[in-house]
């Protein structure tokens, strides 16, 4: 199958605060230090990655006061040129809505909804053709799925995450190609019941080994034809081959420290 890779703009933040020092997830431990120089070495290669695959990558300024605002995809969703904003559920992150808000209205972003309701923008939010799918049981309340269904006017389908190492839909779900409703994702990261609407919804879905999962494969970045991955997820190279994908391993580890990886550093913002 050929495969055709779509330009896309992104919003990034550079790590230049980060840090851990809280833990607001099963991957954050603040005894285990963060390599500063590091982590700023591996996001730098991943936002040149992306420019060399032809996509934009907006800047977001990074706060001393906000340690995890380089995992900019929480910070709004994004659909047609209008921005869903977020409401966080941990006091540490909440002041990274506003931001996020602010740099969305300083660049032409005319119809910005501050929530209601608690998400955490494209960390639960994920985008096809047909669906905003949107996930629940840990962070984003269920009440912002229907407050995204009526500020968007597309379908939500909500799916319930049961397991805490996946905190995030974005953390067990990827969008592979979102015009083709595409999607790989980590079973036993949902209930049953959402299991059961995935396959529904998606029966030719790439489904994940838990070893993949657990190497955070699925805080994936695909624009149609390239697929930016962690580089742990070994067992997703051949699968997303055989399905016509170019798979780029990329090394986060540092950010991982912090419970994020690729698609948790960026924000798509879709026209």
């Amino acid at each position: 199958m050929n495969r055709d890779a779509t330009p896309r703009r992104y919003l990034m933040c550079a790590p230049t605060h980060f840090r851990v020092t809280y833990s607001i997830n099963p991957w954050m431990d603040p005894s285990k230090p963060v390599d500063l120089p590091l982590a700023q070495t591996q996001w730098e290669d991943l936002r040149d990655r992306y420019r060399s695959l032809g996509h934009t990558v907006e800047l977001l300024t990074p706060r001393p006061d906000l340690p995890d605002m380089v995992f900019a995809a929480n910070g709004a969703t994004v659909i047609d040129g209008r921005v869903l904003g977020a409401l966080f559920a941990y006091r540490e992150r909440f002041e990274e809505a506003g931001a996020h808000r602010d740099w969305f209205r300083e660049n032409g972003f005319d119809e910005v909804h501050e929530p209601e309701h608690v998400n955490e923008g494209e960390g639960d939010f994920a985008v096809t053709a047909s669906y905003l799918l949107a996930g629940r049981g840990f962070r984003s309340s269920p009440l912002s799925h229907m407050e995204a269904q009526e500020f968007f006017g597309v379908p939500v389908i909500g799916l319930d995450l049961v397991d805490p190492r996946y905190y995030h839909l974005d953390t067990a779900l990827c969008v592979l190609d979102a015009a083709a409703d595409e999607i790989m994702y980590y079973p036993d990261a949902f209930s049953a019941a959402s299991r059961s609407v995935l396959r529904r919804l998606f029966p030719d879905a790439l489904l994940a080994k838990e070893a993949d999962a657990a190497a955070f494969g699925l805080n994936s970045v695909s624009d149609g034809r390239h697929v930016l991955l962690p580089q742990g997820a070994t067992g997703l190279l051949d699968p997303l081959r055989d399905r016509g994908f170019e798979p780029i391993p990329m090394d986060l580890g540092e950010l991982l420290k912090g419970g994020g990886s690729v698609k948790c550093c960026t924000q798509e913002l879709r026209a």
